[in-house]
């Protein structure tokens, strides 16, 4: 049985993070929820936000576990420190990882910082990953039990810091017996359904999100493979690498479809190609990564690793290759990977340990 201690949980009114809330209080922790209120679709943007919604389902939740309950408002962090660096990566035509920053700057950033100043021990969430402490006295984290939700991905960038004071209660649980525990314990949104918007957003298209933000810049669509102009995009913060749908340009009479392969900044081109392994800057091999972030020791010796290129993609292998002094790193994959895009988070892995991530140059 570990330790007593006191934990407040992020509830974001999701069936996940109110099993963690029920499990922690099963244990005999000290359990309080909290709603971060990081956003409420004050702009406008097209979709919905249903924030007051999700308000009230963890408010229920609490109240039926017996827990307190309350809002935090973070709204000017998320919008400094996560929709801020959205839309700076998307206008210099990257592809930036909000969940990722989400849960590095806020829910085990400024929320961790306040949960401790609130006298809390430790912050949990309703991610889908292990929480291991080691002899050493260090704390890894593993993939979660159920490969099919695992979340580990999303938490790539964290610090040992933040990992120590972290918390992943529903980690060995997979979904069906985790929905199984909230009808048990009558909990109202145990069928509720998973969101699938940007993260503590909601029903948001990221298309519609930038629409709002950043002002169309349009150019020209250009066949890689012989500079021909297909056609005029809006701007180049709508595509990313590897994009196969809402390209705007018809497929050939053969049936084969474009997909973008790059963006070029000179003339503010759109670049496409037929999908096939031959598609010129598709498929990487070799790549390099910045800003490394190591949740345990850093490693600072070549080596063989594995990474996930991206959320839902399997590990693969990989050769690490540090630089000095630099917080990056040349990989070479086993085996060409398919749309690298600028901006995107490569996780690093040695089997089911998450050893840390690093951002595509």
């Amino acid at each position: 049985m570990p330790a007593r201690e006191k934990i407040l949980v992020a509830m974001s009114g999701g069936v996940d993070s109110s099993v963690a809330a029920l499990l922690l209080k099963q244990q005999g922790h000290d359990v309080a929820g909290a709603y971060m209120k990081n956003w409420i679709n004050e702009d406008g943007v097209a979709g919905q936000c249903p924030w007051e919604q999700d308000i009230t389902d963890a408010r229920a939740v609490a109240e039926r576990l017996g827990i307190e309950f309350q809002v935090v408002n973070l709204m000017r962090d998320y919008r400094e420190r996560v929709v801020q660096y959205l839309l700076d990566g998307y206008a210099h035509g990257l592809t930036p990882n909000p969940d990722i920053m989400c849960n590095r700057e806020i829910k085990f950033g400024v929320f961790r910082s306040w949960a401790r100043e609130q006298g809390y021990d430790a912050v949990a969430t309703g991610h889908y990953a292990r929480r291991e402490s080691l002899a050493d006295g260090r704390v890894a984290l593993l993939e979660g039990a159920d490969k099919n939700k695992d979340q580990s991905y999303f938490l790539a960038l964290l610090s040992p810091a933040q990992l120590a004071d972290a918390r992943f209660p529903i980690g060995n649980l997979e979904k069906p017996e985790l929905r199984r525990l909230a009808r048990e314990a009558g909990l109202a949104n145990a069928d509720k359904k998973d969101s699938q918007g940007i993260c503590f957003i909601g029903q948001v298209k990221m298309a519609d999100f930038l629409r709002t933000y950043v002002p169309d810049h349009p150019g020209p669509i250009v066949r890689a493979t012989d500079d021909r102009v297909l056609g005029e995009h809006c701007g180049l913060h709508f595509y990313t690498l590897g994009q196969r749908k809402g390209i705007g340009i018809p497929s050939n009479t053969d049936g084969k479809n474009y997909v973008v392969v790059g963006k070029r900044a000179a003339d503010h081109a759109l670049l496409v190609a037929f999908e096939e392994p031959a598609a010129p800057g598709l498929f990487t091999r070799e790549t390099r990564v910045h800003h490394l972030s190591w949740i345990g020791g850093p490693v600072t010796a070549p080596g063989a690793l594995e990474g996930r290129v991206r959320y839902r993609d399997p590990r693969v292998p990989l050769e690490f290759f540090p630089e000095a002094g630099a917080g990056s790193a040349r990989v070479v994959f086993r085996e060409p990977q398919r749309a690298l895009a600028s901006g995107q988070i490569l996780a690093f892995y040695e089997g089911e340990k998450l050893l840390g991530g690093g951002v595509y140059a």
